[in-house]
């Protein structure tokens, strides 16, 4: 059997903590002072941390934007065990802090058929397959465009709403439009500005509101 290994000794290690618990610690520690947070509310504090903390980017918090009925929204979802809707297999396997069930049907046979049907991606065939099962989730979305713009015309259409979107899709064509549409929408929305974003930022924001909900 191999030497047993109870630490590094690298010397860029030194005086660095090593267990998880003191790196996320010094981690959240180090944001709060890098970002200003005295001028951030304590109720967005720790959702735009782990955002921040999850994207290694200390510029995202300046795009962050959280409805001021967020937390309590996802606090209701979260305490009546409501679902967790996802756009991709990622953000799902992301969302971690929750004993809410958390959907994914990307893969899902009825949804690939209707995207091919329609076409358009799976994570927008997957919203509409959905339909009235999306009140009252919370739907998280952190990499298709798409996904947003159909759930949009959802709740133009049909009335649709869910309690809250943490909407978070990242790239370069139609990610900043689609943030900005949620955003003027009327739905209870967390977001953030341009092309930013990502499935570990959609599942930070969802894993900080899963653990402020529990402390309540």
């Amino acid at each position: 059997m191999g030497k047993q290994v109870t630490g590094w000794s690298h010397p860029l290690m030194k005086g660095l903590p090593v267990t998880g618990d003191e790196i996320e610690a010094l981690s959240h520690q180090m944001i709060n002072e890098a970002i200003n947070s005295e001028n951030i509310s304590d109720q967005d504090l720790p959702i735009i941390r782990r955002m921040v903390h999850a994207a290694g980017d200390l510029a995202l918090a300046e795009t962050i934007r959280i409805h001021p009925d967020a937390v309590n929204a996802a606090r209701q979802v979260l305490k009546t065990r409501r679902p967790i809707i996802c756009d991709v297999q990622m953000l799902k396997a992301g969302i971690t802090r929750t004993a809410s069930e958390v959907i994914c049907l990307i893969r899902d046979e009825h949804v690939k058929q209707l995207a091919l049907s329609n076409g358009c991606t799976r994570s927008s065939a997957a919203m509409r397959y959905l339909g009235k099962k999306l009140n009252n989730t919370i739907v998280a979305v952190g990499n298709a465009p798409t996904a947003i713009w159909t759930l949009l015309e959802l709740a133009d259409t049909q009335g649709i709403r869910p309690a809250l979107v943490v909407g978070t899709p990242v790239g370069f064509v139609g990610a900043a439009e689609s943030k900005q549409a949620l955003m003027e929408s009327g739905l209870c929305y967390i977001s953030n500005v341009g092309p930013r974003g990502g499935s570990p930022i959609a599942a930070a924001a969802v894993n900080a509101l899963a653990l402020m909900a529990g402390k309540k």
